[in-house]
């Protein structure tokens, strides 16, 4: 076995444990955000009740956004706090940096997902936010995940690289 590199080394290097602040599901198209304290998720499917209708194999199967970037995104609006539920990512993740997942799986309570990708704002965060929305929320929007072994996520539960 060769010795990491010392990049490589870093990079595989995680040790810190994050948790889950809110959970939300999109149940339709548009529609508000409804919190919950516990969510079940299954491959192929995503989060229960959420309005994710990709196919099995899909990238984004659930997003997820670090709780640390909320206050950046209201600073960046000039506005004291940013909901959330306004956001419509399905997880809000505090105390590890949701970007040292790339490339890893990672456990969320009982559940193990996959990182597959950022998770760029959409033009309805205008509509969200007010005007500025898009741009505040690049650079911020978190990640994308495909979920790998089921089971149910709790506020509260920890997050951490495997």
């Amino acid at each position: 076995m060769s010795e990491l590199r010392p990049i490589h080394a870093l990079l595989a290097t995680l040790p810190q444990l994050g948790r889950v602040t809110w959970i939300g599901i999109r149940p339709t198209r548009g529609a508000a955000m409804i919190e919950l304290e516990q969510v079940t998720m299954s491959p192929g499917t995503g989060l229960e009740g959420d309005r994710f209708r990709g196919r099995a194999e899909s990238r984004r199967q659930v997003t997820l956004i670090q709780q640390e970037h909320l206050p950046v995104i209201a600073a960046c609006l000039h506005i004291e706090r940013v909901e959330p539920a306004l956001l419509r990512r399905n997880i809000v993740v505090s105390g590890i940096n949701l970007l040292a997942l790339k490339d890893k799986q990672f456990r969320v309570g009982e559940v193990v997902l996959e990182y597959t990708g950022l998770c760029h704002p959409c033009s309805k965060m205008e509509q969200a936010l007010g005007p500025g929305g898009y741009n505040a929320l690049r650079g911020h929007g978190g990640i994308t995940a495909r979920v790998i072994e089921g089971g149910s996520a709790l506020l509260g539960d920890s997050v951490k690289a495997i």
